[in-house]
């Protein structure tokens, strides 16, 4: 059994392997959600009503950005970076912020 790659071992089934692709997937998700909640707020501190305006006054493409921040995009770590350049922010600032926010609203 070990070199065949075909074949399962008895204890996985087909559903429970589909159990956790689903969970794992809920979770890229909602951390691809949770960095779109994120921008959208950078953006709006900025005095930004309208992702369509962020977009053309940053030449950022606006339908990608929109999607980003609407966590329906798996963006990229390049697209990231020229994000938060644009807010003065490094990766590690931006995340840490985005879990400090999680710890706050896990406590209220």
């Amino acid at each position: 059994m070990e070199g065949n790659v075909n074949t399962l071992p008895h204890c996985l089934s087909i559903d429970v392997l589909i159990d956790v692709f689903n969970v794992k997937e809920e979770a890229l998700n909602n951390t691809l959600s949770r960095i779109g909640v994120k921008l959208t707020h950078l953006r709006k501190k900025k005095g930004y009503s309208s992702h369509e305006d962020f977009a053309y006054d940053h030449d950022l493409p606006r339908v990608q950005y929109w999607r980003i921040e609407k966590g329906k995009a798996n963006v990229t770590i390049r697209s990231l970076c020229k994000l938060l350049t644009i807010h003065e922010l490094s990766v590690e600032e931006f995340f840490y912020q985005m879990y400090k926010e999680y710890k706050e609203n896990k406590k209220a």
